[in-house]
């Protein structure tokens, strides 16, 4: 790095610093001129310092708070009912030391008559039955196979050995949801030198990021167990993991997720994705590529394109001509998918050179120019390119846009090729390589805002969520697929949405269609946000832009209130995925 960068960076610490020592009563002052303070906003997200993920302390410390809130609902969960719970352990190869921390948590369970059924291998019968006998009277029975199917029982919660149980934990099960007989899991922490650690919070069912990164992995209530017996549940580490990645492949609905940490792990390597990379393309038997990435810990899939139809990519503009320059040529020159047209469409435009550029791309045999000769309107623009796209399946695309990965369409078509998906999105970075977006999370900021922004390229982000291809409820329009018919089905973009939220309005309207959203991370671009738009920081743009918070917040306040690819105990308040912080 040169040392101007470096003294930059400590330059804008420094900045920050002195900012933070005015009275609040000036900071509040100073936020009433929009100029200034998007140029501070914009220069301090420039410096690469404060990208936002916080320290390992700090999220300790945020947990812990977060532990009480926790406790204080799972407590309301309790009822004067005892409760009847199956509980299968399963013991792995070389872990069965680790069966007496499961049990001595077992015990602690409050008014349950527990049955604890022991899965392991018939060599380890004798040191498990050891481990367990000295506890054994504290539980309704106790039984040690080494196959599912031996222990004959409908329902069941499953663990691993070394996961302990919280003490209410039955009664959340049947508490939670009045439905009685869906699948179910739950949050996880790791408990290590007397302290709980590292939680998993994870999103509602999310089979896309089940098959990337295998997140469910314990902790699961199955209502009927025989879906496990049926699909050969073995002792393996990556068992519960691989028949969730059945039920992802299938396209299974009712899985449900308790957002609350109901088990607590003692090793943070739970599994071997390796493995689990190599049983998922056993799996799907040569219907999709399956690549493990080491570096990231996540999982590639590419599904085939062989039908390889045509995508309309769309691109508005008005002027920019070295941007829209850019973004063709990148596109023409880095992309390997092979059927694709380009409709350019002019808003118009008035610089000579610009529309000099676009005559002279008209003639290029895969672009089409078409003239929009109206006041700006986003949704309006690509809702008049796409009745004229000959594509099946339609790309939105910003003129700000540059591809990086050659794959990218590729990557991107097979996703949205795929019957349950609906919108597909892409990872976008900055020139300087700090994330754009990584798919949209709703209630950010009361509205909508990008995953992971202005973290590093190769951060992993939280749960890997960053390096993994996953569902999301929203994604940007800024490099957007979706097939054609599911965009005439909801109607398009909506026109009352000129300018913000009309790509989340559109892919939660999709979402009702009963598909999923995708942020696809194989696919990478830049995307030189705002570059031709500007900010919104002119009293009328604030205004315009408040307008269109209303709509987003009074139409989708269900997803606001709780955006099922997130997690309520994570903070909205911020796009990092830091631990929502309670005061206590």
């Amino acid at each position: 790095m040169k040392l101007s960068l470096i003294l930059k960076k400590y330059l804008m610490l420094l900045i920050k610093l002195v900012v933070g020592l005015f009275p609040k009563k000036f900071r509040s002052w100073f936020k009433k001129f929009p100029v200034l303070t998007s140029l501070y906003s914009r220069s301090l997200q420039k410096s690469g310092l404060f990208y936002g993920f916080p320290s390992r302390k700090k999220l300790d410390a945020l947990y812990a708070k977060n532990r009480l809130q926790q406790n204080k609902l799972i407590a309301g969960y309790k009822s004067i009912q005892r409760c009847k719970l199956n509980l299968v352990v399963v013991v792995p190869k070389n872990r069965q030391n680790q069966l007496i921390v499961t049990i001595k948590s077992l015990v602690n369970i409050v008014d349950t008559d527990l049955s604890v059924f022991i899965l392991c291998d018939e060599r380890n019968f004798t040191e498990c039955q050891s481990i367990v006998s000295k506890y054994a009277s504290s539980f309704s029975e106790v039984k040690f196979q080494s196959t599912l199917s031996s222990f004959s029982i409908d329902s069941a919660f499953f663990i691993y050995s070394g996961d302990a149980l919280h003490p209410l934990i039955s009664f959340v099960i049947f508490n939670y949801f009045e439905l009685r007989d869906a699948i179910l899991y739950v949050d996880t922490d790791f408990f290590e030198k007397q302290k709980h650690t590292q939680p998993r919070l994870l999103p509602d069912w999310n089979p896309a990021l089940q098959l990337s990164t295998a997140y469910v992995n314990t902790g699961v209530w199955i209502p009927e167990v025989s879906l496990f017996v049926d699909a050969g549940f073995s002792l393996d580490a990556e068992s519960i993991a691989i028949q969730f990645a059945k039920f992802a492949i299938m396209n299974k609905k009712d899985i449900l997720h308790i957002p609350l940490v109901l088990v607590h792990r003692i090793q943070t390597e739970s599994i071997n994705l390796n493995k689990y990379s190599a049983i998922l393309a056993n799996l799907l038997d040569g219907d999709a590529n399956v690549k493990f990435d080491k570096s990231n810990d996540v999982i590639s899939i590419q599904w085939p394109t062989i039908s390889e139809p045509l995508v309309s990519l769309i691109i508005p503009t008005k002027n920019g001509k070295e941007l829209v320059k850019a973004c063709i040529e990148s596109i023409l020159n880095k992309t390997t998918y092979p059927n694709y047209e380009i409709l350019l469409i002019d808003n118009n435009s008035d610089e000579p050179e610009s529309l000099s550029y676009f005559a002279e791309i008209n003639q290029h045999p895969k672009i089409r120019l078409l003239e929009y000769p109206h006041p700006f309107n986003y949704s309006s623009i690509n809702n008049f390119a796409v009745s004229h796209a000959k594509g099946s399946i339609i790309g939105l695309v910003n003129n700000d846009i540059e591809v990086i990965s050659e794959n990218w369409l590729s990557s991107m078509v097979g996703w949205v090729l795929k019957d349950d998906v609906g919108c597909v999105g892409a990872k976008l970075l900055y020139a300087d390589g700090r994330v754009q977006h990584a798919g949209v999370v709703l209630g950010y900021g009361g509205g909508a805002g990008h995953a992971h922004k202005y973290f590093p390229r190769y951060h992993p982000g939280y749960l890997n969520r960053l390096a993994a291809t996953g569902n999301f409820s929203a994604v940007t329009a800024a490099c957007l697929l979706v097939k054609k018919d599911d965009f005439d089905t909801v109607g398009g973009l909506d026109e009352i949405l000129q300018v913000a939220f009309n790509d989340v309005d559109f892919c939660l309207k999709v979402l009702s269609l009963g598909k999923r959203n995708i942020y696809c991370a194989e696919a990478e671009l830049f995307h030189h946000e705002s570059i031709s738009r500007g900010f919104d920081d002119t009293p009328e743009k604030q205004a315009r832009f408040s307008r269109e918070l209303t709509y987003l917040q009074t139409t989708w306040a269900n997803y606001i209130q709780h955006d099922p690819c997130y997690n309520p105990n994570l903070t909205l308040s911020r796009e990092n995925f830091a631990i929502r912080e309670y005061k206590v």
